[in-house]
């Protein structure tokens, strides 16, 4: 898991995982340096990462003060429980929602639980981080934020898109992909990750990103984008056109059973 340093208070832990058909997704957490140190997602929990050996490359993970939880699916959990053991002093933020989602298989200890809804904000000391919820997501539970004192914006997994290789999904920059590459991906991600969109009042939906419009935040993390800095308004000009967008349609059975006989070893009856 290479790890990118893009503010002097913000470290990316970038990843990425291959999905036949889609591409190379992104799956970033991140370090914010602040007085009281926070970890914005804990990563895949598949056997072969070991999300605490990259944070400790950040800091020391006895450090860590909380662990804003931008949503309760696996590719944002993988290390919370590990982190939790050696965070002794670390709160997990998230949503009564959320908290209820992440109990049906290992539950949080109620006792260090934050529950944060969009539009409540956090002290971490050094800077307030108020809470929001992205207009693109696929979980009910999602609620980015925004650092008020750096003005970055972590935005879970909206403006995300899954890109061509593992190299550009783990890279340290948006923006080494063309305009028009990065927003046909963008918009890609859009029909697969929240196909709802289809369904969604344009005049409404459109509305929804006047929050990010007003903040203007130079730089937005993704859990699913490398780091964007510089491109907000493109951004939000691609993905606020949204409305109305057919959803993704994966592959059926018989989609599946043709790929598996490519996998048949040559010459098998």
């Amino acid at each position: 898991m290479p790890v990118h340093r893009v503010h002097p208070d913000v470290s990316v832990l970038s990843d990425s995982l291959e999905v036949p058909g889609i591409g190379h997704i992104p799956v970033n957490a991140f370090v914010l340096q602040a007085a009281q140190p926070v970890v914005v997602d804990t990563g895949l929990g598949l056997p072969d990462r070991d999300f605490l050996r990259t944070l400790s490359a950040v800091l020391d993970p006895a450090d860590v003060r909380w662990i804003w939880l931008t949503h309760p699916d696996r590719d944002h959990t993988g290390g919370i429980f590990a982190l939790l053991d050696a965070a002794p002093r670390a709160r997990v933020v998230t949503t009564f929602a959320g908290a209820g989602i992440m109990s049906t298989e290992h539950p949080l200890p109620m006792d260090r639980i934050y529950l944060l809804n969009p539009g409540q904000s956090l002290d971490v000391g050094d800077r307030t981080l108020t809470g929001f919820r992205p207009p693109l997501f696929d979980n009910p539970a999602t609620v980015g934020f925004f650092d008020d004192r750096t003005g970055v914006c972590f935005s879970s997994d909206c403006f995300g898109g899954p890109l061509p290789s593992a190299e550009l999904a783990q890279g340290p920059d948006a923006r080494d992909l063309a305009p028009r590459g990065l927003s046909d991906l963008q918009v890609f991600w859009a029909s697969v990750d929240s196909p709802w969109v289809e369904n969604v009042d344009a005049e409404r939906f459109e509305r929804s990103w006047q929050l990010l419009r007003e903040r203007a935040p130079e730089l937005v993390l993704s859990t699913h984008l490398p780091p964007a800095s510089g491109i907000t308004g493109q951004m939000i000009d691609t993905l606020g056109a949204v409305a109305g967008l057919a959803p993704f349609v994966g592959p059926d059975q018989a989609a599946l059973e043709q790929m598996l006989a490519g996998f048949e070893p040559a010459g098998r009856p």
